[in-house]
């Protein structure tokens, strides 16, 4: 049916036939093309709708994914932790009181102290919108803590990935860091004793050597500090934040070397000028918060002479001189036995060897430290039993003060990077 304008406007209309057949081909054109239209229009819509969802849930997939790389590389192919609750915002609102309790703050961001349901007390790490350290480094210590446990690690509870939150949940270590303890506010209020500074590094030791020795492929927690290292309620040393922490590169790896990560005043110098990461950048640190348990310093104060900004360029020349009173954190003077502190001052010195090489390995350290608090172990019973009987105490003591006098100091060598005896350092 066609229209026909006529010289007046008005429309006629004048039908004409179609030829048989052709009418019925036309409507099924038109109604293939309608179909085919609606089928596009619903599966656009179907795509839509799945695209927008998949990029809703997206952040908390990040956060939860097991498919990190540094799992995967080592070989690991389940990383889920019962242990490791995921936790809802609001649930982390409640625990905290609405974010209350301010207890800290540190390159990733705040931490709150909090409550869980069932009474436990928890420090909330909430990722700071300003922060350096950004998602890479909140999954690698997600993942990593995920895949680890060890008695003197401080275990990870829980996380948070909710409207662009990222959080982590730990227990609550009661008497804060090692820091804190040796030159913050707690050190205003109690001075830390030796054997305890002693046996808290025992303790961080410990969570080193496991660390080293993980999964047949150590890791490198790359920002060991004496503020990194908390205390629980018993004073057990425990390593903290391993938003840095890598696997050592190994052999064959495409790209062995990485962006130097660290603390000013405990970085490995070697590290930081070769990029080569190995477990005795570790060592390095380590040895820097030895000093601090001796001499209560920092490792890195500008506001001393010019001289003495860096603590482990300050200490060594009292330790190669033997001037341990000078260099003796005035707080713990007269409260200790010698022969230990010369143990760990050796020690001290040899891992923060400028070459990676002469530095030993955390577990010759850890037997280091050991033997240094049986050693002040025995002489603090030794003088405990002079000062309750009045006499010079039982032989047994006597013996074991002449079998270390005998035997020398055990050391370790610089050269080999191994312990050897050899004879004490002067008194």
């Amino acid at each position: 049916m066609l229209c026909k304008i006529k010289s007046h406007g008005a429309c006629a209309a004048e039908v004409y036939e179609s030829p048989p057949g052709v009418a019925s081909q036309r409507v099924i054109v038109i109604g293939g093309v309608a179909c085919g239209s609606l089928a596009c229009t619903f599966a656009l819509g179907f795509l839509f709708v799945c695209f927008n969802k998949r990029e809703r849930r997206s952040p908390e997939k990040d956060c939860s994914s097991t498919t990190n790389p540094i799992f995967q590389e080592c070989g690991i192919q389940n990383t889920e932790n019962p242990a490791v609750h995921p936790f809802s915002l609001k649930s982390i609102q409640t625990a905290t009181g609405n974010f209350k309790t301010l207890i800290g703050e540190g390159g990733f961001g705040a931490v709150y102290r909090g409550t869980l349901p069932h009474g436990q007390e928890v420090a909330v790490k909430v990722r700071s919108s300003s922060s350096k350290q950004g998602t890479r480094e909140f999954n690698n210590e997600l993942r990593l803590l995920s895949a680890v446990r060890h008695e003197n690690l401080v275990p990870l509870i829980g996380y948070c990935c909710e409207k662009d939150q990222q959080i982590l949940v730990y227990p609550f270590m009661s008497n804060g860091s090692l820091q804190d303890r040796l030159y913050g506010e707690a050190s205003k209020r109690k001075v830390l004793d030796w054997p305890t500074r002693l046996s808290v590094c025992i303790g961080a030791a410990r969570g080193l050597v496991y660390l080293h020795n993980f999964a047949g492929r150590c890791i490198i927690h790359r920002d060991i500090k004496s503020s990194n290292i908390l205390l629980d309620h018993s004073m057990c040393g425990k390593v903290a934040d391993f938003g840095f922490s890598k696997y050592a590169p190994q052999e064959g790896d495409s790209n062995p070397s990485m962006e130097v990560r660290g603390t000013a005043g405990y970085l490995d110098p070697e590290y930081y000028s070769t990029q080569v990461l190995s477990t005795r950048s570790d060592v390095f640190s380590f040895g820097v918060v030895l000093l601090e348990i001796v001499t209560g310093r920092e490792p890195l104060d500008v506001k001393r002479p010019r001289d003495e900004w860096s603590l482990v360029e300050w200490a060594k020349p009292y330790i190669r001189e033997y001037k341990i009173e000078e260099m003796v954190d005035p707080g713990i003077k007269g409260q200790y036995c010698s022969e230990a502190m010369w143990r760990v001052l050796e020690v001290a010195l040899v891992c923060t060897e400028p070459f990676s090489t002469f530095r030993p390995s955390m577990e010759d350290v850890l037997r280091e430290l050991e033997d240094a608090l049986i050693i002040e172990n025995n002489a603090s019973e030794y003088m405990r039993s002079i000062e309750s009987t009045g006499t010079l105490g039982s032989n047994r003591y006597l013996s074991i003060d002449r079998k270390i006098s005998a035997s020398g100091s055990a050391r370790i060598d610089p050269i080999k990077g191994h312990l050897q005896t050899m004879p004490s350092l002067p008194r």
